[in-house]
């Protein structure tokens, strides 16, 4: 963003010091404690007279009469967007901790998006959320289809990134061995490696004819994995976290209803195309939540795969101690996605490749 407002340096210290203290305990920010900031290099006189043209500029606001300030929407954006390190370091003792928790979790990409979403939410108290990996060019490779039950069939697809997707299909006349290997020798032939936007309801009538009609909902459960493929599936941790800021009293419900909806939530928190990491102010969003923040940042699986996980809380966050976490939990996530996973005494990783239409042939 271009700023057009005259910010010389100790204008953006000043500022800067008012995020971090505010941050750290949600309290105004008054000139007697910003100066033992400064290590008294300066003294309460100029640092008020700093704080009001930052008022006045609209910078930061004062909640009372006599209290100190309090950083704006505006301010937290000129923060964000000027003066926010986004390059910090994790201490090597809290990222050793994150090597152990990630040590302890199922890499099912599901499960890890799930356990990973908990674990940080437990581990900074805000709500968080997690995608797992999309990619335009993800298809299904290969079909498999089970007999479960006297009127069921499991329909199995392997995607081109070695995810597994499942559905269930009922069939009332049953299915036998002889039929299910028929059905996915007829998938394999015509719905691998095939685009979900070209998946048309021309094809899957050509396809239903081609079947006993009692089989027909098998088709459809394949036709809704392939549809399924190219969409993250969002988990949520810490909802109730959203409970314990005063500065999102009476909006929860707002922010759940925006989360729950899976498409809306993982292209909200995907950062841009040209960055790894975003912070959107709720009055970026429309309609607005103000004093929500949503912290962003994109891990990376190979092949074109990525997905997202993000911090949910106030606006007071403690920004410079929460980038450094999330950029290791999103570094950890991409690694474990890929299965680049460190061995335990317990398990080692499950390898995860691409599979191409020339290496089933």
């Amino acid at each position: 963003m271009v700023w057009a407002v005259p910010m010389d340096d100790r204008k953006r210290r000043v500022l800067r010091a008012i995020v971090t203290l505010y941050g750290a305990d949600g309290e105004p920010v008054g000139s007697g404690l910003l100066a033992e900031q400064f290590g008294h290099a300066v003294s309460s006189a100029t640092l008020r007279n700093e704080m009001a043209a930052l008022t006045k500029l609209g910078l930061l606001e004062q909640p009372h009469t006599s209290a100190g300030r309090v950083p704006s929407a505006k301010g937290y954006r000129y923060y964000i967007d000027n003066l926010l390190d986004t390059g910090a370091r994790l201490p090597a003792e809290e990222k050793r901790q994150i090597d152990l928790l990630f040590r302890e979790m199922d890499y099912d990409p599901e499960r890890l998006a799930e356990s990973a979403a908990r674990a940080l939410a437990d581990l900074t108290g805000y709500c968080v959320v997690a995608t797992t990996p999309k990619s335009e060019d993800l298809c299904i490779a290969h079909y498999e289809v089970v007999q479960v039950g006297r009127s069921a069939a499991a329909v199995l697809a392997v995607t081109t990134a070695g995810y597994v997707r499942t559905r269930v299909a009922r069939v009332r006349s049953g299915l036998s061995r002889e039929k299910a290997a028929a059905l996915a020798a007829l998938l394999n032939h015509s719905l691998t490696f095939v685009a979900p936007v070209d998946l048309s309801g021309r094809m899957l009538a050509e396809l239903c004819s081609q079947i006993d009609p009692e089989l027909v909902p098998v088709i459809s459960a394949a036709a809704a994995i392939l549809q399924d493929s190219v969409k993250p599936h969002v988990f949520l941790g810490g909802e109730q976290h959203l409970l314990d800021w005063p500065q999102l009293d009476g909006k929860v419900g707002d922010i759940l209803t925006l989360l729950n909806d899976e498409e809306q939530a993982a292209g909200l928190i995907a950062p841009p195309a040209d960055r790894n990491e975003s912070v959107l102010l709720g009055e970026d969003l429309e309609p607005q939540i103000p004093g929500l923040c949503i912290v962003s940042d994109r891990y990376l699986v190979g092949g074109g795969l990525w997905g997202s996980v993000a911090l949910i809380g106030p606006t007071r966050m403690p920004f410079q101690k929460l980038m450094p976490l999330l950029h290791t939990f999103a570094d950890q996530l991409g690694e474990g996605m890929s299965g680049k996973r460190k061995d335990t005494p317990q398990a080692a990783a499950p390898r995860r490749t691409v599979i191409y239409k020339e290496d089933l042939e």
